[in-house]
């Protein structure tokens, strides 16, 4: 039986296993479908404290991997596929159907972007496409960018990007804004934004090969084709909470998010970390820091039970 089993191999999951395994209590990381999250699909990494120049994301994972493998915490190449926190120790079933049982579980799963699911965006995903506005905006300085969405994630990434961007085409499906009346009268109001009514993106242009050139839309209404020159597309349509393999185990929110008090969940012994129970940051120093206090709180519950 193991003393902490870690669900996850991104910041959060990871800095969790530095400070656990460091504590000596050997964690296991399950390391998930995506080894690294969602980090390792960004080229540049320029805003993680402690890096003079840009890192590559994929880098910057797998030295943390190297770290807490260093102090000892042991990695499954498996996701989780099934939990029962109903009984003690508690169950993990992995895909395969492996089992673990463990005094104690972080869960630091994630959360995964909304994507429109076209062939040509799967393809030019960090080379010029998006969903992290903040984390990639300030490469996109002085040259037209796009927006893919109507709520308030849209219009705050559209102008967080007149930062940078010479223009900002924000493209929407309807013909009025879901956000809020306040951040939609602001991003109309900007003299970088234009707005694209009853359309949607039919592909992503890459002239350049490997490069984001520009969009191909479709209007909803007419069936119209028209196309716009643009260097990056940023998607904000949401994203989905990695908790399929906790549904009914512990307590979610209505968007799925584990509900956390600082990082416990409402299950003793079980904690989260990280973008699972973070829709509001999802920045990966932010995931690094919760995953920090998931470690704390874990060693501290394992010594309570005389672990």
């Amino acid at each position: 039986m193991e003393k902490v089993v870690i669900a996850g191999s991104g910041p959060a999951g990871l800095t969790a296993a530095i400070y656990l395994a460091r504590a000596d209590l050997s964690p296991v990381v399950v390391e998930g479908i995506q080894p690294g999250g969602q980090l390792t699909t960004t080229s540049e990494v320029e805003n993680y404290p402690g890096f003079a120049e840009s890192v590559d994301g994929t880098v910057l994972v797998q030295e943390m991997r190297r770290q807490a493998e260093r102090f000892g915490a042991r990695f499954i190449q498996s996701e989780v596929a099934s939990s029962d926190f109903g009984v003690r120790p508690f169950k993990l079933v992995l895909d395969g159907g492996a089992m673990l049982e463990t005094r104690t579980v972080i869960i630091a799963t994630g959360a995964s972007a909304r994507y429109l699911g076209l062939e040509s965006e799967q393809k030019l995903r960090g080379k010029g496409v998006s969903a992290c506005a903040t984390c990639d905006g300030a490469f996109f300085r002085n040259v037209p960018v796009a927006v893919v969405g109507g709520g308030d994630v849209a219009a705050e990434d559209a102008l967080f990007l007149t930062r940078y961007a010479s223009a900002v085409t924000v493209i929407h499906r309807r013909d009025a804004l879901r956000a809020s009346k306040i951040m939609a009268d602001r991003l109309i109001s900007n003299e970088k934004v234009t707005m694209k009514w009853n359309s949607v993106v039919e592909e992503v242009r890459d002239v350049a090969e490997g490069k984001v050139t520009g969009l191909r839309l479709r209007d909803v209404k007419t069936g119209q084709i028209s196309e716009i020159d643009v260097e990056g597309l940023f998607v904000a349509i949401g994203h989905e909470p990695n908790t399929g393999p906790f549904q009914g185990q512990l307590e979610l929110d209505k968007a799925g998010y584990v509900v956390v008090s600082g990082a416990r969940t409402s299950v003793e012994g079980v904690f989260a970390a990280g973008d699972v129970q973070d829709h509001v940051y999802r920045q990966a120093v932010t995931a690094a820091g919760s995953g920090c206090m998931a470690a704390l709180e874990t060693e501290r519950y394992l010594e309570s039970l005389g672990e």
